[in-house]
């Protein structure tokens, strides 16, 4: 004897599972042509931009010589928050840049949409297709019995 419980083999039939009541997929393919293209990750540009201009601010602190007023530490956080602004503006600046020179060399290629829909048993010929309603318009058995 085996401590794992008997598992069903493939040609004992189930009960539940009759072929007359299995459902068949529809499926539907659709061909269509579209466009491929590579773009830029523009938070990756943007941090890139941040991390280079907070590391020119740490340079700037230390290039000039210490202002008796103000310690290296103020000075490095007015510098760090200037320049991490300009170095995000500049990063997304530079993705955009390269997001227009990559879209030039865009390739259409043709594609096959492939929608497969499983039609629910029991239910009502509208909804046999399996969707559902567009949001903000009324179902038709609801309309006009709020009032």
């Amino acid at each position: 004897m085996s401590d794992t419980p008997e598992q069903p083999r493939p040609s004992d039939e189930t009960p539940d599972a009759r072929p007359e009541d299995a459902v068949q997929p529809e499926e539907t393919v659709t061909p269509a042509e579209v466009s491929v293209r590579r773009s830029p990750r523009y938070f990756r540009f943007m941090i890139t931009g941040a991390v280079l201009f907070g590391i020119i601010a740490l340079i700037l602190t230390f290039s000039f010589p210490e202002n008796p007023t103000y310690d290296r530490g103020s000075v490095f956080g007015f510098l760090l928050a200037v320049c991490a602004t300009i170095g995000v503006a500049v990063g997304a600046v530079v993705a955009l840049l390269l997001d227009r020179a990559t879209a030039r060399r865009a390739r259409s290629v043709q594609a096959d949409r492939i929608d497969v829909r499983i039609p629910e048993s029991g239910s009502s010929p509208a909804r046999r297709d399996g969707s559902q309603p567009e949001p903000g318009t009324q179902n038709d058995s609801t309309s006009d019995t709020q009032s």
